[in-house]
Formats: structure tokens, C-alpha cells, sequence
């Protein structure tokens, strides 16, 4: 019984500790936006919760010379995902790559998806105390 309860419970877990990582990332990168040749991060959510859900979240990359080579990535990784330089909207003349726009964008969009996401999750827990006690 408990562990169908666990089942079910699962994705919404899952979105809820990637919405969190996801929000520190965006996060560091404002702390960082005055920070010399500081480069902003993010990852890809979709594809994270896709490789989160699907138990295939660290892929193997191809051999390269260089620890960056071909990947274009951190090196770091969030719950398997890997996590990526954003884009560069405008650069700026220390190479500090924030923008501070696209980020409060970012940051409000992920806490009110995040939002969200914990709304299902007390739905899903409700029905599932319903079912219980009826």
C-alpha cells in the first residue's frame, strides 16, 4: 500500500526537487550578476524531469580533449541534469553574462510554477487521505 503511495507520489517529488535546484541556480546567478567573467547558468527542466521520470538522467558524452569539449556544458550537473551556460542576450565588457531581466523572469516564472507544482501535489494528497478514510 505504501509503496503505491510512494508511486504516485513520485513525479510531483521529482518536479519539486528540480523546480528547487532550479531556483538556486537562477538565484546564484543574480548574487552573481556584478561578478567579473561570471557565466549564467541554467538547466533544461523538461529534459531534466524527462531523464529524472525515465531513470536516465546522466547521459555518456562523447571523448573529447578538453574537460568542456563537444558538450558545451558546466561539467556540473543538478539531479543528473546537466547544467548549461544560458545564452548570451548581451554581453557586457567584464564577460559577466547575466542579465538581470531574463533572470527576475526566470526566478518568477520557476517560484510560480513551483507554486503550482505544490498546489497538485496537496490535491493528490488530499484524494489520496479521502481514499483512505472512505
Amino acid at each position: 500500500m505504501v509503496s503505491k503511495i510512494d508511486s504516485a507520489l513520485q513525479f510531483n517529488r521529482t518536479v519539486l526537487n528540480l523546480r528547487s535546484a532550479r531556483q538556486e541556480l537562477i538565484a546564484s546567478n543574480i548574487a552573481n550578476v556584478d561578478t567579473p567573467n561570471y557565466k549564467a547558468k541554467d538547466i533544461d527542466f523538461a529534459k531534466a524531469l524527462q531523464g529524472a521520470m525515465s531513470g536516465s538522467g546522466v547521459k555518456l558524452q562523447l571523448a573529447g580533449s578538453a574537460p568542456h569539449h563537444l558538450s558545451g556544458g558546466t561539467g556540473e550537473n543538478v539531479l543528473g541534469a546537466p547544467v548549461m551556460f544560458r545564452n548570451v542576450v548581451q554581453p557586457s565588457a567584464d564577460g559577466n553574462t547575466v542579465d538581470m531581466d531574463v533572470e527576475r523572469a526566470q526566478f518568477a516564472d520557476n517560484a510560480l510554477r513551483y507554486e503550482a507544482s505544490l498546489r497538485f501535489l496537496d490535491n493528490q494528497l488530499k484524494s489520496v487521505l479521502t481514499a483512505l478514510q472512505g
